[in-house]
């Protein structure tokens, strides 16, 4: 840990560190799956997810330089590598070949449905070891992935 005027003790920090670093990983790894998608999307709906995939990725971005720059804030490192994101990501690998707009739809949603939950659980976790700013971060970013959520499972089709 770097030194730091913050007034978090270290073990606080350190903890908070620890786990913003673990969400930066599958926040890098969501990035590249909503943006495989976006690339890769065909079938009647195609523009409109097209657009809608690339709306996401833009959000998860902004996410993910949220998440890095409270690490650095705490006087941590942002550990946001590609590399470490493929080691580290707790996402299911997305898989290549889909092309179907359906398939797209359904495997974006889960994924943003599997971070989504692990923010959630940030939260608690983050305001237990007494960051009560970390865990309004992982609010914000909860928040976010859930509306995400909302757009692109609109897409989806139920019989």
């Amino acid at each position: 840990m770097r030194p730091t005027h913050n007034t978090l003790s270290e073990n606080i920090r350190t903890q908070s560190v620890a786990l913003l670093n673990k969400h930066l990983a599958a926040a890098v790894d969501l990035h590249g799956q909503v943006k495989q998608a976006h690339w890769n999307v065909r079938g009647p709906g195609f523009i409109a997810l097209h657009q809608l995939f690339d709306s996401v990725a833009e959000q998860v971005e902004a996410y993910s330089d949220l998440i890095a720059e409270r690490a650095g804030g705490l006087g941590g490192t942002a550990h946001g590598t590609v590399q470490v994101a493929a080691s580290d990501s707790f996402l299911a690998p997305y898989t290549l070949g889909l092309a179907d707009e359906r398939e797209h739809v359904f495997a974006v949603s889960a994924t943003l449905a599997a971070f989504g939950q692990s923010a959630r659980g940030a939260i608690t976790e983050s305001s237990a070891f007494g960051d009560a700013d970390t865990a309004d971060l992982f609010t914000q970013i909860s928040r976010g992935i859930d509306q995400q959520l909302w757009f692109v499972e609109s897409h989806a089709v139920h019989s």
